[in-house]
């Protein structure tokens, strides 16, 4: 199974919720509007498909139903999140993690 076009959108962070995400798998099936949530500890993301709410009930539109796909979707996107988010800053030169002392 392939995971591919990953494409991830940042919004303003809301009770953890930092960006969405969509994937093509397999070059047959896109999937979008998948929720990436920080993590409480702040290690990591973790992934939320959408769902509907129709009264009382929570009715899913997708979802994976084994772990080997759902961990590969999740490994595809938070891969993707972590260049997104914490890697970007070091080749931008914004908010380094590790600064110059030499300066």
């Amino acid at each position: 199974m392939t995971v591919s076009e990953v494409n991830i959108t940042p919004i303003k962070p809301v009770e953890g919720l930092v960006a969405f995400a969509s994937c093509v798998v397999d070059s047959k099936l896109y999937l979008g509007s998948m929720g990436v949530h920080k993590l409480l500890d702040g290690t990591g993301y973790r992934i939320t498909y959408p769902t509907k709410a129709i009264g009382s009930r929570q009715l899913n539109y997708f979802h994976p139903v084994t772990k080997y796909v759902g961990k590969s979707i999740e490994q595809a996107i938070i891969a993707k999140c972590i260049k997104l988010f914490e890697k970007s800053d070091e080749y931008h030169d914004r908010h380094s993690k590790t600064t110059n002392q030499d300066t």
